[in-house]
């Protein structure tokens, strides 16, 4: 059997044994999902890049304490949520214009051949706007539009990473989707 086809727990165990190509597996494995979370917290790519770099590398540091039969992913997510966090607090407000929002999976237009220009626009301008909107949510709404929205994870899941009860992931979303309803009204 490959290294590549080991599932996270025998990659982590080699881990932790010294061996740095099970752990570059994991990276391989969970990087963009990585940089698309730092990119929902943070709005730039480098910063994305950075942070998702450095929780790696600090994963790879601690990962002797990790415990076997938890999640890699929720455990690395935790790290790197909090270099996000820090990065935020650092800038304090930051406002991204148009022009400045990367081109990622979920902002991506895709060129559509029969759509008219003015539609595009139109979307464009949609996909701007909601952009911006999600940037000036605070720090624990964004978290949770993220990671529902943009990464599309089950309540479960958002539960597990957020150390809560399916009931309050629920309660979180249903108000920070309000909040983020009210930014968009204000801005369009």
């Amino acid at each position: 059997m490959r290294i590549e086809e080991l599932d996270d727990q025998r990659l982590i165990s080699l881990t932790q044994k010294g061996n740095k190509q099970a752990f570059g597996v994991l990276v391989k494995r969970y990087m963009r999902r990585a940089y698309y979370v730092a990119l929902g917290f943070v709005g730039s790519h480098e910063d994305a890049l950075d942070l998702s770099q450095d929780a790696f590398v600090r994963a790879y540091r601690s990962i002797k304490r990790f415990e076997l039969g938890k999640q890699f992913f929720t455990w690395y997510y935790q790290i790197l949520r909090n270099l996000c966090f820090n990065l935020l607090r650092k800038r304090k407000k930051a406002i991204y214009s148009f022009s400045e929002i990367p081109e990622t999976e979920f902002l991506r237009i895709h060129d559509d051949s029969e759509g008219r220009p003015d539609q595009n626009y139109e979307r464009k301008e949609l996909y701007a706007s909601v952009w911006k909107a999600v940037q000036n949510l605070g720090e624990l709404e964004k978290e949770i539009i993220v990671l529902r929205e943009f990464q599309e994870l089950s309540y479960q899941e958002i539960a597990e990473i957020l150390k809560c009860p399916v009931g309050t992931v629920m309660s979180r979303l249903y108000y920070a989707r309000k909040k983020l309803a009210r930014e968009l009204k204000d801005s369009l």
